[in-house]
């Protein structure tokens, strides 16, 4: 019986890590999942956590590399990644929610992230 709610409570908390990343209020992506790291015994949803942490601060300095360079002529390099990032954006979290809802003993990892935390 254990066993089973330890694995709804991975399940539940690591799924609300990355789903907070659509709210788009400033802050919220990342609180989130501090809580859940905070509060969270658990390796495997820490670990998840922690990527969805990295995965929103990532794509903050991607965004904000994108607006300033948009004012050079560098920014033209970078023009075509525009609709691929958004893209990403939108869809790496959707594939880590299906991940962390089929996966319970693994983590899932982001693609093409800095790794921070």
């Amino acid at each position: 019986m254990t066993q089973f709610s330890n694995l709804q409570k991975r399940k539940l908390l690591s799924t609300l890590c990355h789903l907070s990343t659509f709210l788009n209020w400033f802050i919220i992506p990342l609180i989130v999942p501090i809580i859940v790291l905070c509060i969270s015994d658990d390796e495997i949803t820490q670990k998840n956590a922690t990527e969805a942490i990295n995965f929103y601060i990532s794509f903050i300095f991607y965004y904000t590399l994108f607006l300033i360079s948009i004012f050079s002529l560098i920014g033209l390099v970078f023009l075509p990644f525009v609709i691929p990032l958004i893209i990403a954006d939108y869809l790496l979290p959707i594939i880590a929610i299906v991940h962390c809802s089929t996966h319970l003993n693994k983590a899932y990892r982001y693609p093409f992230i800095i790794r921070i935390v």
